[in-house]
């Protein structure tokens, strides 16, 4: 008897402490934390430069090829070391073999890259020429971790 009764007590106890709260407001929800501001997506660009063979490039003898193909990579080394171009490097499995390579410049316009490209001494041979354009990505999206303001390329 004693357990039934500590029973009815315990659910008296607890039906009112129940029905004392029914007569009670119910507490406001948990405040949900400020919402992050929106990260502002912010653009920075690269004038890129392709090297593509003109349909009508020019046929040298062996000895002019190597003489151009030298000449052209000294030219990439020093727009490197000027600090102007980024990275170079040739294209290969293309879809177009026309394409032969690509220039990432550290700043400018597609204008200016172009004009440096042009100095290019298999540009001028007729070998390649210059298709330009200002690359926009995403601010911080790539990185050039041999870049020390000044690249050698070859």
């Amino acid at each position: 008897m004693k357990t039934t009764t500590l029973a009815l007590a315990l659910t008296s106890s607890l039906l009112a402490a129940g029905a004392a709260r029914a007569d009670e407001p119910p507490a406001a929800a948990p405040a949900a934390p400020p919402a992050a501001p929106e990260a502002k997506f912010e653009f920075e660009s690269h004038p890129i430069v392709l090297l593509v063979r003109p349909a009508s490039a020019p046929d040298y003898p062996p000895e002019r090829l190597e003489e151009i193909q030298a000449a052209h990579l000294a030219h990439l080394r020093a727009m490197g070391e000027s600090g102007k171009l980024l990275v170079a490097g040739p294209f290969d499995e293309q879809s177009d073999p026309r394409y032969r390579g690509i220039l990432i410049f550290r700043s400018g316009t597609a204008a200016e890259a172009r004009a440096l490209a042009e100095q290019d001494p298999a540009v001028k041979a007729g070998r390649l020429e210059v298709v330009s354009v200002n690359w926009y990505h995403q601010k911080g999206a790539l990185a050039f971790p041999l870049d020390k303001g000044v690249k050698d390329v070859h």
